[in-house]
């Protein structure tokens, strides 16, 4: 069993790139199945407006982004754009380099988590 998420981060030349990614889950019995601890700092709960569109800038730190609620699109330095929607988990990592865009897809707010991981 596998867990998917959706990667984002910066290449050796700045360039911000999707990559598909999965972390393994055993078994845990009748609870379903797990994966390994992962260290995190927190959690931070946000809400943004109806007509969020934050132009191109850099993830604050190493953390997954949790939808709650709502559709964003994200686009790369490259011009590639992902739509997400409610449940996906994306892993940012694109501290550095050109960034990311980020819009709302639906006209209405939007409440997501980040989940900020422990530095390496």
């Amino acid at each position: 069993m596998e867990f998917k998420y959706t990667r984002l981060y910066s290449d050796s030349r700045g360039e911000s790139l999707f990559e598909d990614k999965t972390i393994p889950m055993r078994s845990a019995g009748t609870i379903g199945f797990l994966s390994e601890l992962f260290p995190v700092e927190g959690i931070i709960f946000r809400e943004v407006e109806a007509n969020y569109d934050y132009d191109f800038h850099h993830a604050p730190q190493r953390q997954f982004l949790v939808l709650l609620d709502g559709e964003i699109e994200i686009e790369t330095s490259l011009g590639e754009k992902r739509t997400f929607k409610t449940g996906d988990v994306l892993l940012l990592e694109d501290v550095a380099g050109k960034g990311h865009r980020t819009r709302n897809v639906r006209q209405e707010p939007r409440r997501s988590l980040f989940i900020p991981l422990r530095a390496k």
